[in-house]
């Protein structure tokens, strides 16, 4: 998949869109495992974090429960990023979600 030039490089697109069939839980739990798993891959803690942010847009206006549970996630990875990662990692992390 490619979005804004962004070629993606997990399945978390994919794996967030079904979660969003059904609901807040799922797309909860569905975050929990892909963090819980990839945090400490720069590459893919990154495309999680836009993903999330993807995701907020994508139901803005159309569904606030999804919205608001993609944008409080998107906030608590964008933290912990901003907290945890160092050097070459945050500069990775800042070029690709900007």
């Amino acid at each position: 998949m490619n979005v804004d030039g962004y070629e993606t490089k997990t399945t978390f697109w994919q794996d967030f869109s079904i979660a969003d069939m059904f609901g807040v839980n799922a797309v909860r739990d569905t975050y929990h495992r892909a963090f819980t798993e990839w945090h400490d891959n720069i590459v893919y803690v990154t495309e999680l974090s836009l993903v999330l942010n993807w995701k907020i847009w994508q139901h803005y206006q159309k569904n606030d429960a999804l919205a608001t549970a993609y944008d409080e996630l998107w906030r608590t990875c964008d933290d912990w990023c901003r907290d945890n990662l160092k050097g070459d990692d945050t500069v990775y992390y800042y070029r690709t979600t900007d």
